[in-house]
């Protein structure tokens, strides 16, 4: 029992030069972790601008677009409205045609492979369809639905 015991000896005259240097690395490890910490953040701060500069301006493109073409602009927020009409349905009887075929589209890979080649690529371009006229439509701002 005795074997699992130690002696440490923590007088204060026990400390070897060498120990004196492990005493300061804690510190300078925090000091490095926060250099680096400050490069990380100095990164992530231009990044941000970046990016905030690039969508500033492509806001400002879309906006001259739409000053540009007022009707063309208010036609695509109607077909993107129809489209989502029609996005629905398609949704639904994609949903009926699953709950109908479950246990096919379980017990077969070809059954579940045929199910996404039959509706995957129509949905896919229809939601690609709907975002690219709402971002052409006439609502300058996503929370202004008043255009």
């Amino acid at each position: 029992m005795s074997s699992m015991f130690t002696q440490v000896d923590i007088s204060a005259g026990s400390q070897t030069p060498a120990s004196g240097n492990a005493a300061n690395q804690p510190t300078e490890l925090l000091r490095e972790m926060l250099a680096a910490q400050d490069r990380t953040n100095a990164l992530l701060e231009d990044l941000v601008r970046t990016m905030s500069t690039a969508q500033k301006q492509r806001a400002n493109e879309l906006n001259q677009w739409k000053q540009s073409n007022p009707e063309l602009a208010r036609n695509c927020r109607q077909a993107a409205e129809a489209l989502s009409r029609v996005q629905v349905e398609y949704l639904d009887n994609v949903t009926e045609e699953i709950n109908s075929s479950v246990d096919c589209l379980m017990q077969g890979e070809f059954m579940l492979n045929e199910f996404v080649d039959r509706f995957g690529p129509r949905l896919a371009h229809l939601n690609g369809m709907i975002q690219v006229l709402a971002q052409l439509s006439s609502v300058s701002n996503p929370t202004d639905t008043t255009a």
